[in-house]
């Protein structure tokens, strides 16, 4: 069901807040944890959405030597999550030291192993600040279609990019590497600080896998009817 490829993120301070938003909108089964509320509450968030029996995106984006990113995804993968982030410019040689931490750490944990999967380029960005703020020479599209090249040739199950992007990523990537997109917007929301967005149909047209979506649902004056007017544009 298209319903379950959404992903709602818990972008609040607190626990108390991130529950009472789980328990108002029941019919979401796949939420993301970044690090506002991971940074507050620690792994009991991940403990109160395993009860409901949801799926869980942890989204905090490691960044590190490999060293350190293999031992937080060693860490990581006793949560029983279902995705974790890494920077790709992280480099293939932690990308991989992450992602066999993860399966080691899975195997003692016994638990599923994580779908690890690859930051591209913040939907944040935009090519001028590529080009002129981080000087990278190439295009917006071929930077990011490397990054998730990068992410494929060092073992990741997939990678995160915008709707943008996605068209271009499944091509070269083919059908079993994840595509997750934040900076989907229906017509109808603001876009805020996504430079690179699609409406949800598009996304999912374009081949994305998993479309986040958060302020226009959990900022909205009524979170339950935008859901279902979101569930209505792509069912």
């Amino acid at each position: 069901m298209n319903t379950e490829k959404i992903i709602v993120p818990l972008d609040v301070p607190t626990i108390t807040e991130a529950i009472a938003l789980i328990d108002q909108l029941p019919q979401v089964s796949f939420w993301k944890v970044g690090l506002e509320l991971f940074v507050s509450t620690g792994p009991e968030i991940l403990t109160q959405l395993k009860q409901r029996k949801k799926r869980i995106f942890l989204d905090l984006k490691f960044h590190d030597i490999p060293n350190t990113v293999a031992g937080a995804c060693r860490a990581a993968s006793q949560y029983g999550v279902d995705l974790i982030t890494i920077h790709a410019t992280a480099g293939k040689v932690a990308l991989k030291a992450a992602q066999k931490a993860l399966e080691d750490g899975a195997k003692v944990a016994d638990k599923p192993v994580p779908n690890l999967i690859a930051i591209t380029l913040l939907t944040s960005l935009n090519s001028r600040e590529l080009a002129f703020d981080l000087k990278i020479p190439l295009e917006l599209p071929e930077y990011a279609l490397q990054m998730a090249l990068l992410a494929q040739e060092s073992g990741l199950a997939g990678a995160v990019c915008s709707p943008q992007e996605v068209e271009q990523l499944r091509r070269t990537c083919g059908d079993d590497f994840l595509l997750v997109c934040p900076g989907v917007r229906p017509t109808w929301a603001e876009k805020g600080d996504q430079q690179r967005s699609f409406t949800p149909s598009q996304a999912l047209k374009a081949g994305a896998d998993y479309l986040v979506i958060g302020r226009p649902i959990t900022a909205s004056e009524d979170p339950v009817a935008a859901l279902q007017r979101i569930f209505e544009e792509i069912s």
